[in-house]
């Protein structure tokens, strides 16, 4: 079994050749004592070689039975000198940074994946040479002298925001009265990290939404029900801002129960057949009267002597263009125009799908600043808070447009120039 590049002879035990060595050293200083009695001018010379071999036998013999002995003392699995195996075996395979260290915290070996995180791992290094995290430092003594098992998190250099858990086991104790190793494991928790603070900004942002129209409609229940209560116009215009205020709590509700589905099917890839050009179709005569009111036309340029069908949940894939070709109409200037453009190209015989469908619509709006743009998708965000909430946003529409087209492979992209407008366009995969 090899251990940190020494290699010991399979055939004689480790203490055999320290014996062995220890022998062959009182032979050669027995064989000395001779010399010097014997052959007398030559005494010197002959007992100072003698010596030096022998003493080189014993220090060259004791490193490797030590160091054999560690490797077999570590052996945790077989019974069989062929088939045995290591913990360093086992950590050589973990996918996660794994480090074993001696009874002393000093490195005896590590996998690939730990000799990428810190840059001074080496064989035969104390761990405070790697690493001087107290809390490692900590958690790998309680393993070695009390057997037991801790963790640590780890603040890597250089890497914002990465979060590491680094778990400390004790080796042997099972059969030797104090462990005589101990393994670190390493695991990347960020994204798990970066999931749960999305997830608790998530509910304060929907709490946020949700609280405000219903303190707004409980302060007008409050005031019908007291000074009042009597004022007929009061109570009318009242009763009006309570219905837009419970309709903006029905929209959003229905945008996060959307978007909760659409992300359960994140891994369900759809493979029903969408036809963009009566899609859109549908998408346009949704939104005429919205339009209408704003004294928007839309424009839909589409080829008319053939379909561009698209690969996809008609339902959601509806939703998408619906979202977008609101938000054109609701951000674009009164009396302008939005523009709609279908093409489709046919991909190479190599390509993942055989062809992709292109959709752009355009507004003539204010445009969006360009420190925006990398956000628009996230939930909640909105450029500009007051006027969204004005016009009956609920700063969810192009998240679900996102995750509607991660989930049918497909693409977003956002230019914009202020003063001018702004262009979305999605890709999608498509049929020939």
């Amino acid at each position: 079994m090899s251990l940190i590049g020494i290699t010991a002879s399979p055939m004689i035990p480790a203490k055999t050749r320290l014996i062995l060595a220890a022998l062959c050293a009182t032979v050669f200083l027995v064989l000395a004592s001779i010399s010097v009695w014997a052959i007398g001018p030559l005494r010197d010379g002959i007992f100072f070689a003698c010596g030096l071999f022998a003493a080189a036998a014993i220090l060259l013999a004791w490193p490797r039975a030590t160091l054999d002995q560690k490797a077999s003392d570590m052996t945790g699995i077989g019974s069989s000198s062929d088939k045995n195996l290591t913990w360093i075996d086992l950590a050589a395979a973990m996918p996660d940074p794994a480090i074993v260290l001696d009874e002393s915290s000093v490195v005896l070996n590590y996998n690939a994946a730990a000799n990428s995180l810190f840059d001074r791992l080496r064989p035969g290094v104390p761990l405070e040479h790697v690493n001087r995290d107290p809390e490692l430092i900590t958690a790998v003594s309680e393993a070695l002298q009390n057997g037991e098992k801790g963790t640590a998190r780890l603040v890597p250099r250089g890497v914002a925001g990465q979060r590491l858990i680094a778990t400390v086991a004790p080796l042997g104790a099972a059969t030797h009265r104090a462990p005589i190793a101990a393994l670190i494991t390493i695991h990347d928790e960020s994204e798990q990290h970066r999931l749960l603070e999305m997830r608790t900004d998530f509910i304060a942002n929907a709490s946020h939404e949700l609280r405000t129209p219903l303190a707004s409609v409980r302060g007008f229940i409050e005031t019908l029900q007291g000074p009042a209560r009597n004022d007929e116009k009061a109570r009318e215009r009242f009763l009006a801002i309570m219905a837009d205020q419970a309709e903006r709590m029905t929209r959003l509700i229905d945008d996060l129960l959307l978007l909760s589905r659409v992300e359960e099917k994140a891994n369900l890839k759809p493979t029903g057949r969408v036809d963009l050009n009566d899609l859109m179709e549908d998408v346009t005569r949704s939104l005429s009267v919205f339009a209408e009111g704003r004294n928007i036309t839309i424009d839909v340029e589409a080829p008319d002597d053939s379909q561009i069908v698209a690969m996809g949940d008609r339902d959601e894939i509806f939703q998408v263009f619906h979202n977008l070709v609101e938000n054109a109409v609701k951000y674009g200037r009164d009396g302008g125009e939005v523009k709609i453009s279908i093409s489709k190209k046919i991909g190479p015989r190599d390509d993942k799908f055989p062809a992709r469908a292109f959709v752009s619509i355009s507004d003539n709006g204010p445009g969006i600043a360009p420190e925006h743009l990398p956000r628009l998708t996230e939930r909640f965000y909105r450029v500009s808070t007051e006027h969204s909430r004005r016009i009956g946003g609920t700063g969810l529409g192009l998240a679900i447009v996102k995750h509607v087209l991660s989930r049918h492979e497909g693409e977003l992209t956002v230019q914009s120039v202020v003063g001018k407008g702004t262009n979305f366009k999605v890709v999608l995969p498509a049929y020939r």
